[in-house]
């Protein structure tokens, strides 16, 4: 039976991820931050209770990664963690890239030294494409960063890419376009909007504040991705792979089909606060995976109507 150890475990992905790779028959383990508000970051897989096994540690606390690597002796490494909202990057910029930077080298050397048979997989970011530089973004498009996160996220990825090439490790990072669903963080726009469609619905909420609406985003399902995932680490070499759905809209389109649901217009709650611009916009983002569906037989299955569906 194999063994998969997921950093952030506790998040949308850690919680998809979990209840894939226990379908498969895995042994999953993985690590949670302590926090004042809460006790341990577990809400999203309280469900796997007795299914899966999780312990305090944090990425800039090398010693908890190292003891766990030594306990667990994983076949499979998934680092999912990260601060991963990109306004609140621009607010707290030295803790983003410790994060998101410096605890990929942490988890890195831990890795190598600890069980270096291990496939290990890295969460990078679309959002690394930044100002883009082509109309569809894949595997061979430059980076062009336009935040803090997005930059310490560059870092996170070829580190990844340098300890693969210098230590002949089977480590791979996953370009994965906004994917969205049920359980992501309130504060995402995705799940702002849908939550305050329900509480307006119900008549608990009576406006919605949002930024930028016409920012475009590539948005797909997170469950879906979590099998892409999967699927890099089983392939026969260690590669890079952009997974998306190939289709883009605007959040003032994503924002209209959430209200239609519920034959509400979203221009008669909506209101536009520069509190939630970024310093700097990243206008369109939009992936080509062609590479994943044709070398990995991947393709997204919940289309966006079905997302926004499932979520509002």
């Amino acid at each position: 039976m194999k063994k998969a150890f997921i950093i952030g475990i506790g998040g949308q992905d850690g919680s998809y991820l979990s209840e894939y790779l226990l379908e498969l028959g895995y042994e999953v383990y993985g690590i949670v931050r302590r926090n004042s508000v809460c006790e341990h970051q577990e809400s999203r897989v309280s469900h796997l209770d007795g299914r899966i096994k999780t312990f305090y540690g944090d990425l800039l606390d090398i010693s908890s990664i190292e003891k766990v690597l030594r306990d667990v002796m994983p076949d499979e490494i998934y680092n999912l963690a990260a601060q991963s909202h990109v306004r609140i990057s621009f607010d707290i910029p030295q803790f983003t890239t410790q994060v998101n930077a410096l605890g990929v080298l942490n988890l890195l050397e831990s890795y190598k030294q600890i069980c270096p048979k291990a496939r290990f997989y890295q969460a990078s970011s679309s959002e690394m494409f930044g100002e883009i530089l082509t109309k569809k973004q894949n595997e061979r498009t430059p980076f062009n960063p336009r935040s803090p996160y997005a930059v310490s996220k560059v870092f996170g990825h070829f580190i990844v890419k340098n300890y693969r090439e210098s230590y002949n490790l089977f480590a791979v990072s996953g370009i994965l376009f906004n994917h969205e669903s049920p359980l992501r963080g309130e504060t995402f726009v995705t799940r702002k909007i849908t939550r305050a469609v329900g509480r307006i619905y119900h008549k608990l909420q009576t406006k919605l504040t949002l930024g930028n609406i016409n920012a475009e985003r590539d948005w797909g399902f997170a469950g879906d991705f979590v099998e892409a995932m999967w699927l890099m680490m089983q392939h026969n070499k260690p590669e890079d792979w952009v997974v998306a759905t190939g289709k883009s809209i605007s959040v003032k389109e994503f924002l209209k089909k959430s209200f239609e649901y519920v034959n509400l217009d979203a221009e008669e709650y909506l209101l536009i606060s520069d509190k939630y611009f970024r310093p700097n916009e990243v206008n369109f983002l939009q992936g080509d995976p062609e590479k994943i569906k044709k070398e990995l037989n991947w393709d997204p299955k919940v289309k966006i109507d079905d997302l926004v569906k499932m979520m509002v």
